[in-house]
């Protein structure tokens, strides 16, 4: 990590002292930007001056303001630039030559186009770890093909395996390979980085969208290749083990139960009134609990549907059995488990004032995270970072006049 002896608010956290350069769009790039930037990372947002990045137009607003945006670009300055003239690419070399992480996800070949590849920032700036995040990766027959999360989540196996039996393959209602891949880009990040402590040398890290929720998806590779077997889609159910499943309670609320561990299973059933299912012989096999899941969800469902969400929860908690209420964002908000974790943060944003949102994944014993501000509008930081590279006002503005910036 280098001191760039900057100056701005957000200089705290385990990852204060690096820098990163997010020149990605839309979601997964821009994820894994604002993860670092949540540990202390300063991250300057790299747009076009003339088309900002998509994702500010996405989902609701709030009197005009975008709020997936606020969120997802926390913490990060934003810069107008354009990258494929040649002033824009001088200006971005130098700033490359100042940072610790790029990262990018442009169609494969567009940075090499525009001079601006592995080799010439490498040139410029040895220790960089450039992140090159896209649907399929820099190689193969798709390397070319427009990739978004949709097409991971079907191309993956999690649509095909998500789903009621006799219904269609399902897709998530949001961007979970995107989430998913913006975890794995952040990890991967760090990898190098940690691996430039050894050799003093960075390198490209190159993300393929398809892959990181591929491997989430357990042994469905082995599966096939050992048993030429496919999962099946079982809706709420699991071919590995029952109950499991989501039950309506008394009040018109929904629970879930889940029984991966034989053990938890016993208590429900006991629970329920059915200790004579668990003293079936076949009772031990989660697989086989599995092929009897319509005697348990009838035991379960018909027993939580006569009391309340709270009820229900109160009594599993008690019996030591597992389940969980069914939230939505309201739930989130008001329930104290969240908040004893800190889960919800507020952060002032100059256009709506007083703002909750989800924060950092996890917590450090010594190190806080830091959510120093909400989602900026296009180029809020572009005078003051192209000052700290040494362009004096003039500069600046000749460099907007041609429409680099």
């Amino acid at each position: 990590m280098t001191d760039h002896g900057r100056n701005h608010d957000h200089d705290a956290g385990a990852l204060a002292g690096l820098r990163v350069l997010d020149v990605s769009t839309l979601f997964a790039g821009p994820m894994a930007a604002m993860h670092l930037g949540d540990m202390g990372a300063e991250v300057i947002k790299v747009e076009h001056p003339r088309r900002p990045d998509p994702s500010r137009g996405h989902g609701p607003s709030r009197d005009g303001h975008n709020l997936w945006w606020k969120t997802l670009g926390r913490n990060k300055r934003t810069v107008t630039l354009d990258l494929s003239v040649p002033a824009g690419q001088r200006v971005f070399t130098r700033l490359a030559a100042t940072a610790d992480v790029v990262i990018e996800n442009f169609r494969p070949g567009t940075l090499e186009r525009w001079d601006l590849g592995p080799d010439r920032l490498a040139a410029v700036n040895p220790g960089l770890v450039l992140a090159r995040v896209t649907g399929f990766g820099q190689v193969g027959p798709y390397r070319r093909r427009p990739g978004f999360g949709t097409l991971a989540e079907a191309m993956s196996g999690f649509a095909a395996m998500t789903g009621e039996p006799d219904g269609p393959p399902t897709l998530p209602p949001f961007g979970l390979a995107d989430g998913v891949a913006s975890l794995a880009t952040a990890y991967a990040v760090m990898v190098a980085l940690h691996a430039r402590e050894r050799t003093g040398l960075g390198q490209v890290v190159d993300l393929a969208i398809i892959e990181p929720i591929l491997a989430m998806l357990g042994p469905q590779i082995t599966r096939w290749d050992q048993l030429g077997t496919t999962q099946p889609r079982t809706g709420n159910r699991s071919a590995n083990n029952a109950p499991r499943n989501t039950y309506r309670t008394a009040d018109g609320l929904w629970v879930a139960v889940s029984t991966s561990a034989q053990s938890i299973a016993e208590r429900v059933m006991t629970l329920v009134g059915r200790p004579d299912l668990a003293a079936e012989p076949w009772f031990a096999s989660g697989a086989e609990r599995a092929a009897h899941a319509d005697e348990f969800d009838d035991a379960v469902g018909a027993w939580i549907a006569r009391r309340t969400r709270d009820e229900v929860v109160a009594a599993f908690e008690e019996a030591q059995a597992a389940v969980a209420p069914v939230y939505d964002a309201q739930d989130i908000m008001a329930d104290p488990q969240f908040e004893a974790l800190g889960t919800i943060r507020r952060v002032h944003d100059d256009d709506l004032g007083d703002m909750a949102m989800q924060g950092p994944l996890f917590r450090l014993s010594r190190d806080r995270p830091v959510l120093g501000f909400t989602g900026r509008v296009p180029g809020a930081d572009t005078d003051a970072v192209l000052g700290e590279l040494g362009y004096d006002t003039d500069a600046i503005t000749a460099l907007r006049a041609g429409g680099a910036v």
